[in-house]
């Protein structure tokens, strides 16, 4: 691609028409192997880029609102951020990530936010699940999402509203069939297995991000290692006596002390689940805030938090936010409901990895119930939720920066 000395800044303030494919593009620009510099906090998170002629042509044909900017503009800006009294910094956005979703092979009644947002913006990923993860295929990828998923065995609670459903029985059947042919008595200790291969990959330096019930199911099964806590009708036999008193929260990547719901009926997994307190909250004050971090010395969770707003619609999922008694002191809190000390996205590292888990199942869609149509982002272009989860996607793709302490 030819490169003339002008420069392309993308805005990702509230004049920007299009916040989501503005993030494939940034994507795609990688791909053709142009560093991309993220204004850390400069009118919303904003992309600054060598002026190409094919960049240009298809920011237009994506919607994706940008302006042509002088070297001497471009270099002013940098100027101003530089500047250590503004709460501002530059990355460098180096090299796409490769992107892996954990999802199952056979439909089922819901849709992925990650999914979504990556067809939308036109992401390239990869979908893993259970065989590959078994295999050990984790290390070729950089990226790796979890959403609404059960590492416990327990079918996601599903089984006192849905237990008669035809997909509910097509996801027994799915899981029984895999865990046998891997090698493995129970679904429950194949999950086990590929929780412990997810925290091996983050790690070993993977960057892990996950939604919903993905999130406090991967720490409950990790804790209950060892333990059964899955009730005949999910695997043929009975629980482990008084498990609740004998979890290791020690392999956890983020929940501590917490108790799980023993009942089999009840659709809850654990206390760490914040939805009973979200119930009680009406809509239009139901939101979360994003912290303000300082974009010169706390760069990373600058990076996750870069929106056009700093308070962000509330959303339910199976696992809606996190009650903050349950978390690790190690555990960054980015987003919360302070008047119900409840946790929304969270951030921490694992051995030479990171991790980012976000509380609820879509973004955009309040209250998403299973058999709900997917959600038309087109409809949702600007969606301050969904911008977080694209901060993660391109998060692996900036230059190390050694963090100040």
């Amino acid at each position: 691609m030819k490169v003339s000395a002008t420069y392309l800044l993308i805005p990702m303030d509230n004049t920007q028409k299009n916040h989501l494919k503005a993030y494939g593009i940034a994507y795609w620009v990688l791909q053709n192997d142009i560093e991309i510099d993220w204004l850390l906090n400069y009118r919303g998170g904003s992309f600054m880029m060598k002026h190409v002629k094919a960049i240009e042509e298809e920011l237009i044909i994506r919607g994706v609102s940008f302006e042509v900017i002088a070297n001497v503009k471009s270099t002013a800006i940098l100027t101003e951020i530089a500047d250590p009294e503004v709460n501002m910094d530059v990355v460098k956005l180096e090299k796409q990530p490769k992107i892996a979703v954990y999802s199952p092979k056979n439909k089922q009644p819901w849709d992925d936010a990650v999914t979504l947002v990556l067809k939308y913006a036109e992401i390239p990923y990869d979908v893993v699940y259970d065989d590959e993860i078994i295999e050990g295929l984790l290390p070729k990828f950089d990226w790796l999402h979890l959403h609404h998923e059960d590492f416990t065995g327990q079918y996601g609670k599903f089984y006192g509203h849905y237990r008669n459903a035809p997909w509910y029985r097509e996801q027994v059947r799915y899981n029984e069939e895999t865990a046998s042919r891997l090698g493995f008595n129970k679904v429950s200790q194949l999950k086990l297995a590929v929780a412990k291969n997810i925290k091996e990959f983050t790690i070993g330096g993977g960057f892990l991000f996950a939604m919903c019930s993905g999130t406090d199911a991967l720490d409950i099964a990790l804790a209950a290692e060892g333990l059964d806590i899955c009730e005949s009708m999910f695997d043929g036999d009975g629980t482990t006596p008084n498990y609740n008193a004998q979890l290791d929260y020690s392999k956890t990547y983020a929940f501590k002390d917490f108790t799980l719901k023993t009942n089999p009926i009840e659709y809850e997994f654990s206390n760490i689940d914040a939805t009973p307190s979200h119930t009680k909250t009406p809509k239009k004050i139901d939101n979360f805030t994003l912290f303000d971090f300082s974009a010169k010395w706390d760069i990373i969770p600058t990076m996750l938090c870069q929106n056009h707003t700093s308070i962000v619609n509330g959303f339910y999922g199976q696992t809606t936010g996190y009650n903050k008694q349950f978390l690790k002191s190690n555990v960054l809190v980015m987003g919360e409901n302070k008047s119900l000390n409840s946790a929304k996205y969270i951030h921490g590292e694992m051995g030479k990895g990171t991790w980012t888990f976000y509380g609820g199942h879509d973004p955009a869609d309040y209250q998403h119930m299973v058999n709900d149509p997917p959600t038309d982002l087109n409809l949702h272009p600007n969606s301050a939720g969904y911008r977080l989860i694209l901060n993660n996607i391109l998060f692996p793709a900036a230059k190390k920066k050694k963090q100040k302490t």
